[in-house]
């Protein structure tokens, strides 16, 4: 079993596929690592493909804390003992983990893609017409999470672009519930959300930060913004990212999201510097 150890010593698990240019899938709160499995296959064809479980989740040691910074120190420990990456993919708050390694460890971690979203705080969405743009909302979520941690996996998932039918929706519950602690979840989600330094460290990565909007995702109903909205938002942030567009995800397109991380991972445009 390969293993990285954190500053504080915490065993941190990651494995690897594939060969090629390194492609590091970076988890977050509510997602169990099978989501990212038909990127991953599609990536592992030419690429290698890492993915690791931070701490309070799969294998990995049970111990806190479970804040953004001690998420970005636990990446750059992972980065380390992997040899470095050429890109990390990253969804809602792994993107704010991600960035601050990329600044200060361009060696270890070149560039950035984070599919859906930036490296915001959710204040950054509240002139939005989504949930996530209520701090009322907000609140009640994350309060859900810490007392009812099931119930919350269960409200994110059915109101998120993730293409699940009401049966994948309850198999995802079970997996999330037995992979993370609600504890480990409920920490990380309200670091997440009361994040202010994800802004400066993603518009600082300059032309090293890339976003994937897609179509189906986001609206009025759900968690984050119409792409569409979501759009002039990113591009105001964050002037130099580059903002590709996919028909959808990474669970129902992959095969077009691989294909713009393979060029994002070797193409010139995405420099190492701004």
């Amino acid at each position: 079993m390969a293993e990285a150890r954190a500053a504080d010593g915490t065993s941190l698990h990651w494995e690897e596929r594939g060969s090629g240019p390194t492609v590091m899938l970076v988890p977050y709160w509510s997602m169990h690592p099978m989501v990212f499995e038909p990127l991953s296959t599609e990536l592992a064809a030419d690429s290698r493909v890492v993915r690791f479980d931070e701490r309070g989740t799969g294998r990995s040691d049970r111990i806190g804390p479970y804040d953004v910074q001690t998420a970005a120190d636990d990446l750059e420990a992972v980065c380390e003992a992997i040899g470095g990456a050429q890109v990390a993919v990253c969804l809602v708050g792994a993107s704010n983990s991600a960035v601050r390694v990329a600044n200060r460890r361009p060696d270890l971690l070149e560039r950035v893609v984070c599919v859906g979203s930036a490296p915001f705080a959710v204040g950054a969405l509240s002139s939005s017409e989504s949930l996530i743009a209520s701090r009322a909302v907000v609140d009640a979520i994350l309060q859900q999470i810490e007392t009812d941690y099931r119930g919350a996996i269960r409200s994110v998932l059915s109101g998120a672009d993730s293409g699940f039918s009401d049966d994948e929706v309850r198999e995802r519950v079970q997996l999330q519930a037995d992979y993370s602690s609600g504890e480990a979840a409920a920490a990380r989600a309200r670091s997440w959300a009361a994040d202010e330094g994800g802004l400066e460290h993603g518009r600082r990565l300059g032309p090293r930060l890339a976003v994937i909007l897609t179509e189906a995702m986001g609206g009025d109903d759900q968690w984050f913004p119409a792409a569409r909205e979501m759009q002039p938002i990113i591009e105001e942030a964050f002037p130099q990212a580059g903002v590709h567009w996919a028909a959808n995800g990474i669970v129902t397109a992959a095969t077009e999201c691989a294909g713009i991380i393979r060029a994002v991972a070797t193409s010139p445009a995405y420099d190492r510097q701004p």
